[in-house]
């Protein structure tokens, strides 16, 4: 019987944007800050396939299990070119049978003849950036899209037969109200979808966001509103049929779940091709240059892309399977602790932070909001 590998990933990273978002510090690039470096949609996809060669010489024949186009703005280079970097994976690696197959999209550049390209394509599952339901609140994190706009393109993706379909929120912006977030929960079970992301807003060191925070023009996010308005979230979207299945993210089913986050959760291979984009291959980690410029250079010159790598050692491993496998509904395997660990566990399960499910322990609600605390104890020994 041959080797059993763990689900293998890939992640494509689309480095370009219409417009930079006040929030955002991705590796991401407007027309503008391009202007006069070479880097175009076509050079990038004539630099991806590229890559694509060189990790099929260094993973060799291995089909794939999930492929995830992010970014940055995938639906800004086209369906038609997205089409063509699916079909570059299948030419190079194959697709394992029922692979599941996202782009994230943000809904102003999408269309009803974008979703039905991407079926015809093989996409499965779209992921749309809606944020908020509040045209202030939209304005304060500098979206493009107008507040219905995001409801529509789902709608459109789930006419197109897209088999799942995500919505990303945003909450606890500043000058967002109680009233703000129902209307965007009201907005998204309206849209029918079967997958939300929720996300508490971080200001980013860095970002246009951060300028304003320093100025004094917009106040810091607050985390206790940030707590109310997680719960808030949760009561709504489970009361829907929608439950958490990792602590920023709730499915209608299994199914609907996000296979290629979950093998980032669970300690999957991935290869991460494009500018600025992560691997991990059994414990080895490397990220590529960050400019769409210097990595198509590096690939047309018959050099590889990277910036640099990391072997993870055991002890890194172990403290990133805790952090990460703790997030999730499955839980935790109690076995995966030492016996300080376990101690602490038990101390968390006390506190109401965790609660026990057969061999493992599985965050409540309030363990949730304290997610990184409980990690740190677990792996310290001590109560959070």
């Amino acid at each position: 019987m041959g080797a059993v590998h763990p689900p293998f990933g890939i992640y494509v990273h689309v480095p370009f944007c219409a417009s930079r978002c006040g929030y955002c510090d991705f590796n991401t690039y407007t027309a503008s800050e391009l202007d006069g470096s070479g880097a175009s949609p076509d050079g990038w996809l004539a630099a991806v396939r590229q890559e694509l060669a060189l990790a099929a010489g260094v993973v060799g024949e291995r089909p794939v299990d999930t492929v995830f186009v992010g970014g940055g703005t995938p639906s800004l280079i086209g369906a038609a070119r997205l089409g063509e970097v699916l079909g570059a994976v299948r030419d190079t690696f194959g697709l394992v049978p029922g692979a599941e197959v996202t782009t994230e999209s943000n809904p102003e550049s999408t269309s009803p003849e974008f979703f039905d390209e991407l079926v015809d394509a093989g996409f499965t599952r779209v992921s749309l950036g809606m944020q908020s339901a509040a045209q202030h609140v939209l304005a304060v994190l500098d979206r493009r899209h107008t507040p219905g706009r995001a409801v529509a393109a789902a709608k459109e993706a789930r006419a197109a037969g897209l088999e799942h379909v995500n919505l990303d929120l945003i909450y606890a912006t500043p000058g967002e109200t109680d009233d703000d977030l129902r209307s965007s929960l009201d907005a998204v079970l309206d849209a029918g979808v079967d997958h939300v992301s929720a996300y508490s807003l971080i200001v980013e060191d860095g970002t246009a966001l951060a300028r304003r925070v320093a100025r004094g023009e917009l106040p810091a996010p607050d985390d206790d509103v940030a707590a109310t308005r997680y719960e808030m979230i949760d009561d709504r979207l489970s009361e829907a049929g929608l439950g958490w299945y990792e602590v920023s993210n709730w499915a209608r089913s299994d199914d609907a779940a996000c296979r290629h986050n979950l093998g980032y959760w669970l300690d999957g291979d991935w290869w991460g091709l494009g500018p600025g984009a992560h691997s991990h291959l059994a414990g080895s980690r490397w990220w590529n240059v960050k400019h769409p410029a210097r990595y198509a250079a590096r690939l047309a010159e018959g050099e590889p892309p990277e910036a640099d790598r990391e072997e993870l050692t055991d002890a890194e491993r172990h403290t990133e399977r805790v952090m990460l496998r703790l997030r999730l509904a499955e839980g935790l395997p109690v076995d995966l602790l030492d016996a300080d660990g376990r101690t602490a566990a038990g101390q968390a399960v006390a506190d109401g932070l965790l609660v026990p499910e057969g061999d493992r322990v599985v965050l409540t609600r309030r363990g949730r909001l304290l997610a990184d605390g409980v990690v740190q104890s677990l792996l310290a020994g001590v109560g959070v």
